[in-house]
């Protein structure tokens, strides 16, 4: 039987839901149409916003020999076989997962995109500025789909109803329950009217006890490999850095839902290091500990282990003193003249001489007067600790002995 999403597919840009910025009678995509220019573009968005749809519409509109590839699945010879037909007529290409092409498959592709010989429609749910390679990008316009609105999606389901086989009315507390559990994404949307449709017949009213025998939980527009995903991890680790409980927890119940603890616990220990540093310099082993037993007991009792350590996270006092000052070294190393180690550091010539290396255990404070950075950098400071937590404010306090005892030592040495 046909699926209620497949028999309601669009076939015309009009019967689009939304992406009117694109195909509206003054969208992009519309106007390559009218003015009979096909240029080559990439389209991307979450998974359920059309994209497959638009493309296929652009390409019966457009009147062109169209071929489709999918570039995680289909190989070299294939693509190949497809552009073989450009010696006798220009191609509509569409190619799914665009972001995944290899360097081979785009070797094949880029000469007959530059000269006209195919059109190019690159499909994918990534962000196409960091995970399609520049070769591409270059050669093509980039457009993003827009996510749905609620209205939207009640738009599709009202749509939708005129596809079923029997009449039936929803309130609007179950046209709010289905945008809820579908996400924003129209596919679903769709899929859980047509599952609620097997409990109903002529006249009935769709009702939300219906609805939560087919629903299930939320779905879920996150994948490990998808841009979706990356973003929340990154807003828990704004959450934790900017000191909001509430939030960090919330980010931290979306990745849980998920079920990849690796990828909760790697995000975790940066944090602990990146963000809380040495204002809280025990976090990063009470971090490491939460993680090994959050990975030894699994879920769903890790929830526990590591909402507990994240509320520790995220009212912890904050530190990038640390971070920063590797940085900038590294920046430094990287990027100027910073001079050679000086010679009593040289393993080789203490071999030779061993009292040019003064070992600071055999000295009063365990301190020499020797400067161990390179002399072309030997008055920088990469480390500025703060003093806004009892730790940094410990070792600032420290640094500052350090400088004075060691000070001293250089004068006293001078004078004799």
């Amino acid at each position: 039987m046909e699926p209620l999403a497949h028999k309601m597919r669009p076939l015309s840009f009009d019967d689009v839901i939304g992406q009117k910025h694109l195909i509206g009678q003054n969208g992009i995509l519309r106007k390559m149409i009218e003015n009979k220019k096909i240029l080559s573009y990439i389209l991307y968005g979450p998974p359920g916003t059309g994209k497959t749809t638009i493309a296929n519409i652009f390409a019966k509109e457009s009147e062109m020999e169209t071929y489709f590839f999918n570039a995680s699945t289909d190989n070299k010879k294939m693509l190949q076989d497809i552009l073989d037909v450009t010696n006798f007529n220009n191609i509509l290409l569409i190619v799914d997962e665009v972001h995944r092409m290899n360097k081979d498959i785009q070797d094949v592709l880029l000469p007959y995109v530059e000269n006209g010989k195919v059109s190019l429609i690159g499909l994918t749910t990534n962000n196409p500025y960091y995970s399609v390679n520049y070769a591409i990008r270059s050669r093509v316009n980039i457009y993003e789909i827009e996510k749905f609105s609620d209205e939207d999606i009640k738009k599709a389901i009202i749509r939708a109803l005129q596809f079923i086989d029997i009449d039936i009315k929803v309130s609007e507390e179950s046209y709010n329950y289905i945008i809820r559990f579908s996400n924003k994404d129209i596919r679903s949307a769709i899929n859980i009217l047509e599952s609620a449709t097997l409990y109903l017949k002529d006249g009935d009213t769709l009702t939300q006890t219906i609805l939560n025998k087919v629903a299930g939980k939320v779905n879920q527009s996150l994948d490990k490999d998808s841009d979706n995903y990356y973003l929340l991890l990154s807003a828990l680790q704004k959450s934790i850095r900017g000191s909001d409980v509430d939030a960090s927890l919330h980010y931290l119940a979306r990745l849980l839902t998920l079920g990849d603890l690796k990828s909760i616990i790697r995000r975790l220990l940066v944090i602990a290091y990146e963000d809380i540093g040495l204002a809280q310099p025990q976090m990063g082993q009470k971090v490491l500990a939460a993680s090994q037993a959050a990975e030894i007991v699994g879920l769903p009792e890790a929830r526990i282990i590591l909402g507990t350590v994240v509320v520790d996270m995220a009212i912890s006092p904050k530190s990038n003193s640390a971070h920063l000052a590797i940085d900038e070294a590294i920046n430094d190393y990287q990027n100027k003249d910073t001079g050679s180690i000086p010679s009593f550091l040289d393993n080789n010539l203490i071999s030779a001489n061993p009292d040019i290396y003064k070992y600071p255990h055999d000295y009063k404070n365990a301190l020499v007067e020797d400067i161990y950075l390179p002399d072309k950098i030997k008055d920088i400071s990469y480390f500025h600790p703060k003093d806004d937590n009892r730790y940094e404010k410990a070792l600032k306090q420290r640094l500052e002995q350090i400088d004075k005892i060691k000070g001293k030592i250089r004068k006293k040495n001078a004078q004799k």
